[in-house]
């Protein structure tokens, strides 16, 4: 079985040699069509023109960038079961923002007296793009497809449930999922569950499933419940998250926990990805990108500010000057955050976690409440989303003390753990700090709802929404 970084490395080069190809192609015909509107006049011929300087660099620097226009289009996240639909869409659309990216940087220069002589260029170098890249992902896709259906690769899973659903699922799976290479490695029982007698795969622990993956090289899990208990459930997947691991659920199950569908599998029984946000492949990678370049310049541009505050804090009282928590992040793991200290030292000397009361708390320090009013203090956290900890705007993190108190009350929280922490969020925006677990709960609800409807549009809204707080000093 080919390792799905392999896999990745097939299309990466693929598409590397196929843009070169596409670009030379292009180069040619460009040549051509612009020799004859005397465009290329100072060029004797095509062979001169293709050795000079400016193509010569553009045939080195152009297909760089319609890499990262490949990797924006989240074409690489996904490598073995691709959508063909979904392939040529995507394909489509890079082609098109890379002949966008030719124009402006290349035939913009051309210097010509007909309009629609640079439509004509545009629409060449589209099309030689999309029939160079298409072809090359059609060869390296159908090939794996034929691996799949034939059963030289297949994908080692396993089931989390034992009950009587999970053996009608499992009996299903050679007949239904041909094209999608299940290998029910065994099943893993949910505690209070009964175990079906009619089991004819293994049966582990929930315990052991972290040994019991890495032994067995699990690449997906998939949960089939006898019993809908909505709490059992939410706790369950919770213990799945940290394993890093596509986690599967049918969607009438997953109706119980939320009110989005959001298939993963067409080919055969259709089962909702959970292991995930409901962001598409291309929103994720550019989200991620976007937030390292803000962080990135927020960091270097805020550099005085941060030397004034710490000073600030120096001179105020004893102790560091910033303060490194431990917080639940992304897939349940846990994180250090970073803040500018706000508190006197040892303001938990009982060992004790405790939240703020606001204003009134006396083990925060007077510079304290006015950077906790501005939200200043959360500004070192630019490192944790250069890191990777942290994403700028997502659900604020908790520490397991809390994380275990709200999952008591409302499993639903679990949920959250699907995507990166925040700096801010819809919750810090409309609700603000909570003063204990009643209104971490309330404003979990807030989001909830992001999470349901996350996109770049609901992320630029929150970031809005949240330099209209720091200015209004609304932070506490």
């Amino acid at each position: 079985m080919i390792s799905a970084q392999t896999q990745r490395l097939k299309y990466v080069a693929g598409d590397f040699l196929s843009s070169n190809i596409a670009l030379f192609l292009y180069n040619c015909a460009r040549y051509y069509f612009g020799s004859n509107r005397t465009v290329f006049h100072p060029f004797a011929n095509l062979e001169q023109f293709l050795t000079s300087h400016n193509v010569i660099l553009g045939q080195l620097l152009f297909p760089i960038s319609m890499m990262i226009v490949y990797y924006l289009s989240g074409y690489y996240t996904e490598v073995f079961r691709k959508s063909r639909l979904q392939e040529l869409v995507t394909t489509l659309a890079s082609a098109f923002i890379s002949a966008l990216i030719v124009f402006f940087i290349a035939i913009i220069n051309d210097l010509v007296s007909e309009r629609s002589y640079s439509y004509e260029l545009i629409i060449l170098f589209m099309v030689i793009s999309f029939l160079s890249v298409y072809s090359i992902r059609c060869i390296i896709t159908n090939k794996a497809a034929s691996n799949i259906r034939k059963g030289n690769w297949r994908f080692n899973t396993l089931v989390i449930g034992a009950g009587s659903k999970a053996v009608e699922f499992i009996e299903r799976q050679p007949d239904k999922n041909r094209n999608i290479g299940y290998n029910i490695i065994g099943v893993i029982a949910i505690p209070g569950e009964q175990i079906s007698a009619s089991i004819r795969k293994p049966v582990f622990e929930m315990a052991d499933i972290k040994q019991v993956c890495s032994e067995k090289n699990i690449k997906e899990l998939i949960i089939i419940p006898s019993k809908h208990n909505t709490k059992v459930l939410l706790n369950t997947v919770n213990t799945l998250f940290p394993l890093n691991l596509p986690i599967k659920i049918k969607p009438d199950i997953y109706n119980i926990l939320v009110s989005r569908v959001r298939l993963s599998d067409f080919h055969g029984e259709p089962l909702v990805d959970i292991s995930g946000s409901n962001m598409g492949y291309s929103a994720k990678n550019i989200k991620r990108v976007s937030d390292c370049i803000l962080s990135l310049l927020a960091l270097v541009g805020l550099l005085p500010l941060f030397a004034f505050i710490a000073i600030r804090i120096k001179m105020e009282s004893k102790g560091g000057i910033i303060y490194s928590q431990e917080r639940i992040g992304l897939r349940n793991k846990p994180f250090c955050i970073y803040k500018f200290r706000t508190m006197y030292s040892n303001a938990e000397a009982d060992g004790v976690p405790q939240l703020s009361s606001g204003d009134s708390d006396n083990r925060i320090t007077p510079f304290g409440k006015f950077m906790r009013k501005y939200r200043i203090d959360e500004l070192p956290q630019f490192w944790n989303v250069l890191k990777g900890d942290m994403s700028i705007v997502g659900p604020r993190p908790e520490r397991q003390y809390y994380v275990d108190l709200i999952i008591k009350q409302a499993p639903s929280y679990a949920l959250l753990h699907q995507v990166r922490p925040g700096i801010t969020s819809m919750g810090m925006v409309k609700f603000g700090y909570a003063k204990n677990v009643d209104e971490m709960i309330e404003r979990m609800k807030y989001d909830l709802i992001y999470l349901e409807n996350m996109s770049l549009l609901n992320d630029i809204k929150i970031m809005v929404y949240t330099i209209e707080t720091v200015f209004t000093g609304r932070g506490i």
